[in-house]
């Protein structure tokens, strides 16, 4: 059985990394090293995908990074999970001509679940990932600023007959908390969806926390601030994925 995949994370404002605490842009942490320069680093350890959210994007409906995209696919030879503000096939089609190899679809799969079931038909299960990003049991859509009535298990429901393969969930209360993810959400989902790999988002802490998601069973599991803080080293990651 293989091991639990890590996806590290880069958040960008303004082409460059931040962190945000609970989904607050009011709460915004800025980090010096580039988007760019970060996602080169941990291609050199070895990381097979990196997950990258377009904050800027995500709070203005449309893909406004694509630039720091086009570098990082030409410049770091990794797998690209691109998401924020893809809310039509125009920018669909842009963050994949820009060099993503997957897309992370919220607000349209929870708000136009026809349009993201149509995505689905057309470009296939392995390259269109559902981003459910949660706060109390209930999917929370725009950038996390409009909470819905919609659990996680309504909306994958919803997708499973579309042929939907991959879903991040986000639990937003753990987001940049560096407090440890809700292991019971994840496990829950995973064991009652065999057939789509969840993906563990918001709160990992430190290697403990990724040992454990590795100890439940779970697949892949996103690390973003608690890198950015030294919690989890570049060594950490590499040692990891030498081990697989």
């Amino acid at each position: 059985m293989s091991r639990v995949e890590i996806i590290p994370a880069i958040d960008i404002i303004e082409g460059r990394c931040v962190r945000l605490l609970q989904g607050d842009y009011a709460k915004t942490k800025v980090y010096d090293a580039s988007p760019v320069d970060m996602a080169k680093r941990y291609a050199d350890c070895g990381v097979h995908r990196i997950h990258i959210v377009d904050l800027d994007g995500a709070k203005v409906s449309a893909p406004k990074n694509l630039k720091t995209l086009e570098k990082i696919a030409v410049g770091a030879g990794v797998e690209i999970e691109w998401g924020g503000g893809i809310k039509s096939e125009e920018s669909l089609r842009a963050i994949f001509d820009y060099g993503a190899n997957y897309a992370i679809i919220g607000s349209v799969a929870a708000q136009q679940p026809l349009l993201f079931g149509e995505w689905l038909a057309r470009y296939g299960g392995e390259r269109m990932v559902l981003g459910a990003d949660v706060r109390e049991g209930r999917v929370a859509v725009n950038g996390w600023q409009q909470e819905m009535e919609l659990t996680i298990e309504a909306l994958v429901d919803e997708f499973l007959p579309m042929g939907l393969k991959q879903v991040i969930c986000t639990d937003i209360s753990r987001d940049g908390m560096l407090e440890g993810p809700s292991f019971g959400l994840y496990t829950d989902l995973q064991q009652r969806y065999d057939g789509v790999d969840f993906t563990v988002s918001g709160g990992i802490s430190a290697m403990k926390d990724i040992e454990e998601c590795d100890r439940l069973g779970l697949r892949k599991v996103i690390v973003g601030k608690a890198i950015y803080e030294n919690r989890i080293t570049l060594k950490d990651i590499e040692r990891w994925l030498l081990n697989e």
